[in-house]
């Protein structure tokens, strides 16, 4: 009996062990933190803001104990403007755990770098927390291999840069005549969160696109050395700004250009066509080409709806088929503002806006026309240019340089 008594403690010594050495084994939730808590201590809800969301109405569902959803509006209304919440941004709400469940935070998050929390552990308490931002400088250079967003990408930048590359070029390059193998160099920085979340393109510092066999820098400038507003001019010192942008629209393709006698596709006769069609998707943004009046606005059979900006006493543009009108009469409008979408209203096959330009009264070819530059560099300015430029430029080509040679 003693020996069976003895297997007996044996086994059941080696099983205790076993138990023991698995839950030794078992893995520790890791701690997670996030708006200065860990969330390890609470019950989480993770949601976003619904169409018909309030914090009221969001708070009202939740164990606020003795607060009344009006005391913490009016609490926190200084710091945290509720009425401010948008549709579609996350929040989290921070619950005690256990049957209860009462609320201890409330933390909105409008954008990727801030957040607001309201803390409830002991009263009510809120502050707005901004995450720091690091900026970063890059250069890069490479050949057209696709649309320059598409090529951009390829490279592993934000494909967001060409937008500002195309603002900066609007009035130099037509970018519907970049090719495939054209070659650039640009230096811009970019964002990141905390030093580590990548959060998107920060600036264009510089750049050059080789346009019809010619490369064109881009080098941004003040003038006023009193004034934070700056202009992009070239190595030489000349604006790239011209006075009228280069097309109502960005990315696009011509379909039919100026002709002076045209076979109408919709009216199947010959006649002038005094217009550049730009076709683009169907309520794409127009944009004035330059700074003016609107001089008309309305719809004919021909032209659908339209909008018609005078510039100034000799020049005067017009934009025809809009599926809406979005300028008025008699309003005055920048350069880039959008005036209109682009449809196919009055006597047109498909989406596309049609863009007419007037000088002296007299419908010309706005893409043969030498249009006038904006304001040039003064002498005075240009040796404090060259100062500033130079070293931007050796950058562009030390790393153009390297990137061309390997290939």
């Amino acid at each position: 009996m003693k020996k069976i008594g003895l297997l007996l403690l044996l086994i059941i010594s080696l099983f205790s062990c076993n138990k023991s050495e698995k839950r030794k084994a078992l893995p520790k939730d890791p701690i997670v933190v996030a708006f200065g808590f860990v969330l390890n201590h609470f019950d989480v809800v993770q949601d976003t803001i619904h169409d018909g969301d309030t914090f009221g109405s969001i708070l009202e569902k939740q164990n606020l104990g003795n607060l009344k959803v009006y005391d913490i509006v009016e609490k926190v209304k200084d710091t945290f403007d509720v009425r401010k919440m948008r549709i579609d941004k996350p929040y989290t709400i921070l619950r005690s755990k256990g049957k209860s469940k009462k609320i201890r935070a409330f933390i909105y998050q409008p954008d990727r770098l801030s957040y607001y929390v309201i803390d409830f552990k002991e009263g009510i308490k809120v502050f707005k927390h901004i995450e720091p931002v690091t900026i970063r400088r890059r250069t890069i250079a490479g050949k057209l291999d696709g649309s320059l967003s598409e090529t951009l990408v390829k490279k592993g930048v934000d494909g967001a840069l060409a937008v500002s590359i195309s603002k900066v070029y609007a009035w130099s390059i037509d970018f519907f005549k970049l090719k495939k193998g054209d070659k650039f160099a640009v230096t811009f920085t970019e964002r990141y969160i905390n030093d580590t979340i990548y959060d998107g393109v920060d600036s264009l510092k510089c750049s050059f696109f080789e346009y019809k066999g010619k490369l064109i820098y881009a080098f941004p400038f003040s003038q006023d050395i009193n004034s934070s507003k700056q202009e992009y001019f070239d190595e030489e010192g000349k604006t790239l700004k011209n006075f009228f942008l280069k097309a109502p629209l960005k990315f696009v393709n011509i379909t039919s250009r100026y002709s002076k006698n045209r076979f109408h596709p919709v009216q199947q006769i010959w006649k002038a066509h005094k217009g550049t069609d730009y076709a683009a998707p169907q309520g794409s943004p127009i944009m004035t080409t330059a700074s003016g009046i609107v001089e008309q606005t309305g719809f004919t059979a021909g032209n659908g709806n339209f909008v018609k900006v005078k510039h100034n006493s000799t020049y005067s543009t017009q934009y025809l088929h809009m599926s809406k009108i979005i300028a008025r009469r008699g309003q005055r409008v920048n350069q880039g503002d959008i005036i209109g979408k682009v449809g196919s209203t009055g006597l047109a096959t498909g989406p596309h806006v049609c863009y007419r330009f007037w000088k002296n009264g007299v419908q010309v070819d706005a893409l043969r026309l030498k249009l006038p530059n904006s304001e040039p560099m003064s002498k005075n300015n240009l040796p404090r240019f060259i100062e500033q430029m130079t070293p931007l430029k050796k950058e562009l080509d030390r790393v153009a340089a390297i990137e061309f040679k390997k290939k």
